[in-house]
């Protein structure tokens, strides 16, 4: 009687069960994705559409870490959603330099207005972390779709 290793029977099994699990996923194709979340695709319009993209992803994701880190800090900087609103205002202005992609891109602009106005609020008074929260997710998920609108 010829005895086989255990480890030469366990590699052979997971080699049969690979190919058969190969030969499975070829005949059944992926169930498609479903959409996730907040969508920006096909609202950037213009010759400076990709850019435009660009530009709103990269700067929404540094206000999501901007806050998020200031969320971390023993005494916060940003303690109200005015001081929140102005440094918004700040790091666009310093950022664009005076341009304005909204006016460039004005569906967008508006389709992020809804989005914050629903997901963050738009009170003005203090900052509860659960407020933070919500706008720190709020921003990063407008980020995700500015930079899946610029491909």
């Amino acid at each position: 009687m010829n005895r086989t290793d255990p480890r030469t029977l366990i590699a052979i099994a997971a080699v049969v069960f690979a190919l058969w699990q190969y030969q499975q996923d070829g005949r059944q194709p992926a169930p498609p994705l479903p959409p996730q979340g907040f969508s920006l695709n096909g609202l950037f319009v213009g010759p400076t559409a990709s850019e435009d993209a660009v530009s709103i992803a990269v700067m929404t994701a540094e206000l999501a870490d901007q806050l998020d880190w200031d969320s971390r800090q023993a005494s916060p900087k940003v303690v109200t959603g005015q001081a929140w609103d102005d440094l918004r205002i700040a790091v666009r202005e310093q950022r664009m330099r005076g341009v304005s992609i909204g006016q460039r891109q004005p569906h967008v602009r508006d389709a992020i207005h809804k989005y914050l106005d629903e997901k963050a609020g738009s009170k003005g008074g203090e900052m509860t972390p659960e407020d933070r929260v919500k706008w720190i997710m709020a921003y990063r998920d407008i980020s995700r779709a500015a930079e899946d609108a610029s491909k």
